[in-house]
């Protein structure tokens, strides 16, 4: 499932793309993804104009000029893709829609957004802008890492009696907004954390260290375009490429990339998830 970089990844190539423009025509090809799309849900979205782009945690937030917001998650496989238009020096031409090409927007300057979701995890809705903070996916969602509400004191107190494994801690969107496993998994690592560590049981300094690790995890990930695993693309099409920088995800049975350890990559299941780690580093 792309997660926090890959979807701001994906929010800074639609910015430039649709912010100012009209929805000129809008091809709905279905009527649900992982849920029932909205009640004429084309209709509501031909002829407005884009205000805004924004993100929550992984959900991308298109602001109209009628006082909604369109909210999309790529679930498991979306992929948002632009065509058809001219973007800086990079021409794309449009093909014709695939059979999971599900959404397809045409703005008013020629450029086309394509949605396509293989397996229709995805999820879109429309809602009032003023009131997306109520909205049932967004409610609840903890501070977002790279904002200023994010360090290591809120993350201190947001373990706080905490008895879960510190994995499955940061993958509670309610703690933190926008981590999945690849992220969590890196951050854990370069923090020399071990992921079963109870979460209440870690001292205030090494959770220190470990939010200013899961910024910068974040950080050097959207420098690289995300990473691509499987069906992840950036909006022009292109790869992301952190992947080659993991160190211990999907690394099992590989050397440790911390300098001087001499341990091997292992991967554990918690809570059904593969997690990657370092027995010899990770304490």
């Amino acid at each position: 499932m792309p997660e926090l970089p890959e979807v701001e990844t994906v929010r800074r190539g639609l910015e430039p793309v649709l912010v100012g423009r009209i929805l000129a025509h809008v091809d709905q090809r279905r009527l649900d993804l992982r849920w029932p799309l909205p009640e004429r849900f084309a209709e509501r979205l031909t002829g407005r104009r884009v205000t805004g782009l924004g993100r929550r945690s992984k959900y991308l937030l298109i602001g109209l000029d009628d006082g909604e917001t369109w909210i999309v998650h790529l679930g498991m496989s979306g992929r948002i893709l632009i065509s058809g238009a001219t973007v800086g020096d990079f021409h794309r031409d449009t093909s014709a829609p695939g059979k999971h090409d599900h959404v397809i927007v045409t703005t008013d300057r020629g450029d086309v957004i394509t949605y396509n979701d293989a397996r229709r995890f995805g999820i879109m809705d429309l809602w009032p802008t003023a009131e997306l903070d109520a909205h049932p996916l967004l409610a609840g969602l903890g501070p977002e890492p790279l904002g200023n509400a994010f360090n290591g004191a809120a993350l201190t107190a947001a373990f706080k009696g905490k008895r879960s494994p510190v994995k499955a801690a940061l993958l509670d969107q309610r703690v933190v907004a926008g981590l999945g496993n690849i992220y969590v998994c890196e951050a854990l690592h370069r923090a020399r954390i071990h992921p079963a560590r109870i979460a209440a049981s870690i001292s205030a300094p090494r959770v220190e260290r470990l939010a200013g690790e899961v910024v910068a995890t974040l950080k050097d990930a959207l420098a690289a375009g995300g990473s691509s695993l499987r069906d992840y693309r950036q909006a022009d099409g292109e790869l992301g490429y952190f992947q080659h920088s993991f160190r211990v995800y999907d690394r099992e049975g590989e050397p440790c990339h911390t300098e001087g350890c001499p341990g091997t990559v292992r991967r554990i299941v918690q809570s059904g998830r593969s997690t990657f780690y370092c027995p010899k580093c990770q304490r």
